[in-house]
C-alpha cells in the first residue's frame, strides 16, 4: 500500500525521518493537511497536499490502497479521522504520543543520537525524583483516566491570580513570580521550584532529580527508567526534540514577533555573551525542545534556572510593550528556545537522555 502521513509539523517530520531510517523500503508519497495555511509546501522534498485536493485526484479504488499515518497532536486526531472518512479514506492509524515515543526510541538508537533512556541498562539504585505538574484553574478536565505516578506532584500555576484552587501546592507560596503567569505560563512553577526547593532544600532535603511537566503533557517514565538514572550517571532527561524544516529559526517566527525576538537576542548579548555567540549555530540546526518539560539532577536544574530566569527578566524589560504591560505567553515560548540553546550547547558536558512526552486527552 502507498503510505501517506497526515500532518506537516514537527511530529510528522520526525515520523518521516524515522520511517526513512528504519524502513527505507516504505516510501511516503505526500504529507496531508486540512488547510495549507501556516504549513510548508514540502518537507524534505516530499509535497504537502491539502486533503480535499488530494481526494479529488483519486478514485475510490485508489483511496482504498492508501495507508495514512496520523502524526499530529492527539487532541485533533478525532476530527481528522472524521474528515478522512468523509473523503473516502478508511485505512488510517493514529500515531499516538506513546507510539510516537516508541518509534523515536528505535529511530534514535539506530541513528546514534538523542540517546533514549530505554537504551540504558537498568540499575539497582533508586534515586528520589520529584516532578511538579503545572496546573491552571481554567484547564479542562481530562476525558480519560490517568493515574498520576507517586513522584508527580500537581502545583497550581498562577495561583495568586484567582481564589479557586486546583492543587494543594501553589506557585504563590514563598518567593515567587506567580502574578507573571500570563507571560511565563508553566515557568512560574519552575521559578517557584528554583527559589523554594532547588536552592535551599525546603521542598526536600535530599539530593535527587527534580522536574517540571504539564497537566496534559508528562514525561513517559517507567519504574525501570527511574532505576536507569543514578547507575548511568544521567544528568538530564528531556522529551525527544522535534525537527523543523529548514531549521528551528523558522519555528520561533510562529510564536514571537520580531521585536520580542530582538529583545531576546539583546538580553543574551548582555548577560550571556558566550551563549549569544553560539546561538546562530543552534538556530541553524533542525531540532527543538518543546514544552519546557525537564527532569534533571537537583544541582543541574538549579544551575539551569540560575542561567534562565535573569535572561527572561531582562527580556521583559527590553520588550515593547514591556512584560508587565501584557499577557500573551511570549516568555513561555522564549523558555523553550532558551532550553534548546542551553542543553544543545552543553550536550557534551552533560549526560542527557530522552524519552517520550505523553499527551493526556
Amino acid at each position: 500500500m502507498e503510505l501517506v502521513i497526515f500532518g506537516a509539523q514537527g511530529i510528522a517530520l520526525a515520523t518521516y525521518q524515522a520511517l526513512r531510517n528504519l524502513y527505507p523500503e516504505r516510501k511516503v508519497i505526500c504529507f496531508l493537511v486540512s488547510q495549507m495555511e501556516n504549513n510548508p509546501f514540502a518537507l524534505e522534498g516530499v509535497p504537502v497536499v491539502q486533503l480535499d485536493k488530494f481526494s479529488q485526484c483519486l478514485s475510490q479504488n485508489e483511496k482504498d490502497k492508501i495507508q495514512i499515518l496520523i502524526a499530529t497532536p492527539e487532541n485533533v486526531m478525532g476530527d481528522i479521522e472524521i474528515a478522512l472518512e468523509d473523503y473516502g479514506f478508511y485505512c488510517y492509524v493514529r500515531l499516538t504520543s506513546l507510539r510516537w515515543a516508541q518509534f523515536m526510541s528505535y529511530h534514535y538508537i539506530c541513528a546514534k543520537k538523542f540517546m533514549p533512556i530505554v537504551a540504558l541498562p537498568v540499575g539497582c539504585h533508586r534515586q528520589r525524583i520529584n516532578i511538579f505538574m503545572a496546573k491552571f484553574f481554567k484547564d479542562r478536565p481530562l476525558a480519560e483516566n490517568y493515574t498520576i505516578p507517586n513522584w508527580v506532584m500537581p502545583v497550581q500555576a498562577g495561583a495568586i491570580l484567582c481564589k479557586e484552587r486546583v492543587a494543594n501546592l501553589l506557585d504563590c507560596d514563598g518567593e515567587n513570580i506567580s502574578k507573571k503567569n500570563g507571560n511565563y505560563s508553566e515557568l512560574t512553577v519552575l521559578y517557584w521550584m528554583w527559589k523554594n526547593g532547588l536552592s535551599n532544600g525546603e521542598l526536600d532535603s535530599k539530593e535527587g532529580y527534580y522536574g517540571l511537566c504539564h497537566y496534559r503533557r508528562v514525561l513517559e517514565l517507567s519504574k525501570d527508567d527511574i532505576l536507569r538514572l543514578e547507575d548511568n550517571d544521567v544528568d538530564v532527561v528531556l522529551p525527544f526534540p522535534m525537527p523543523y524544516e529548514p531549521d528551528i529559526e523558522e519555528h520561533h517566527k510562529r510564536y514571537l514577533s520580531d521585536g520580542d525576538w530582538n529583545a531576546l537576542l539583546a538580553a543574551l548579548e548582555e548577560l550571556q555573551p558566550e551563549y549569544a555567540s553560539v546561538f546562530p549555530t543552534i538556530l541553524k540546526q533542525q531540532y527543538f525542545y518543546n514544552y519546557n518539560i525537564i527532569l534533571a539532577r537537583k544541582d543541574v536544574l538549579a544551575e539551569y534556572c540560575q542561567w534562565l530566569f535573569p535572561i527572561l527578566e531582562r527580556v521583559e524589560q527590553l520588550s515593547k510593550p514591556k512584560g508587565w504591560e501584557r499577557q500573551d505567553r511570549y516568555i513561555g515560548y522564549m523558555g523553550e528556545t532558551l532550553e534548546t540553546l542551553y542543553f544543545m550547547t552543553n550536550k557534551d558536558k552533560l549526560n542527557i537522555v530522552h524519552t517520550g512526552c505523553r499527551f493526556l486527552l
